[in-house]
């Protein structure tokens, strides 16, 4: 006869844990998941855009935006505004006029980094990428500038992460460059030795002639710099590199491109941090500070009388 108890010969089954690529974090609203683990980290991206106060910067380019679509659809617009069901149709359309706008940057920008990864990767160029119009310039001006700045890769599309300050992120790519060193060299002042490592990013959005490298790109370097570990592709977690503490900026638009350096530093970092503390200010204690409106106390003479 059997002593062991019902409860005791149950077996918990237990998740296998994760081995190869399943390894790799993968970002889900706004946090990287490590897996086998309860660990959360909290995306660079996402920090970056609940931290960071865009002022009024976003204000007047939306209304720019939305200014400009109004003038090249006026026709649309006098027309809609005569009868009632399309008046409130063209007002949606016009007032949304930014977010499409917006979205269409994101979708360039995703494709240019899919099509910049394959190249890095020496992966054959997605078809339906490589014969779009669009893309075709951005493509151009990248291997122009891989060729003039004799540029070799030693990582692209890393996911790299601090578990000690709880973030996580997919960096650019991690360049070395004969020439970024005597250029970033030349314009700091400063001695950087042969082979030296550089974090880098592509930006697609703005005109090449205006801004389109904003100071948060060094934010985001200065996180990545700063990362621990990093998950190579075939899913093992290794240290994070070291690179220099100024990296590059690749602005690539239809035109041309410009590189810009982007300093990433101790200090930089530091100010991340405190961005990061805004961040958590904006998700979380911030929306448990204001509380209902208070009502009036009934008084002991109130009372009685009731």
């Amino acid at each position: 006869m059997s002593t062991t108890t019902p409860a005791a010969g149950r077996r918990t089954r237990k998740a296998s844990a994760p081995t190869g690529t399943d390894r790799i974090p993968k970002p889900s609203q706004g946090w990287y998941r490590v897996k086998g683990t309860d660990l959360k980290l909290r995306r660079v991206t996402t920090i970056l855009e609940q931290g960071c106060s865009k002022g009024d910067a976003l204000t007047f380019w939306a209304g720019n935006i939305t200014a400009e679509t109004a003038m090249n659809n006026l026709p649309y617009l006098v027309s809609s505004s005569l009868y009632a069901d399309k008046r409130t149709e063209a007002y949606d359309w016009l007032r949304r006029a930014h977010t499409r706008k917006k979205d269409e940057r994101k979708d360039v920008g995703s494709a240019v980094h899919k099509v910049i990864e394959a190249n890095v990767l020496g992966k054959p160029m997605p078809a339906e990428l490589l014969n779009d119009p669009e893309l075709v310039p951005f493509l151009d001006h990248f291997l122009r500038f891989v060729e003039e700045w004799q540029v070799t890769f030693e990582a692209s599309e890393m996911v790299v992460g601090n578990k000690e300050q709880g973030y996580a992120g997919t960096l650019d790519y991690l360049v070395r460059s004969p020439l970024i060193e005597a250029a970033v060299a030349a314009y700091f002042g400063c001695d950087i030795p042969a082979g030296t490592v550089f974090c880098g990013d592509t930006k697609t959005g703005g005109e090449l002639d205006v801004k389109g490298v904003y100071p948060e790109a060094s934010l985001q370097m200065a996180a990545y710099r700063k990362a621990r570990v990093a998950w190579l592709r075939d899913g093992t977690e290794v240290p994070m590199p070291p690179t220099f503490w100024a990296g590059v900026v690749l602005h690539l638009r239809p035109e041309g491109y410009r590189l810009i350096p982007a300093v990433a530093d101790d200090a930089v970092f530091e100010a991340f941090l405190t961005v990061k503390r805004n961040a958590e200010w904006t998700s979380g204690l911030s929306k448990t500070v204001i509380r209902p409106a208070l009502t009036l106390p009934t008084t002991t003479t109130e009372e009685a009388a009731a």
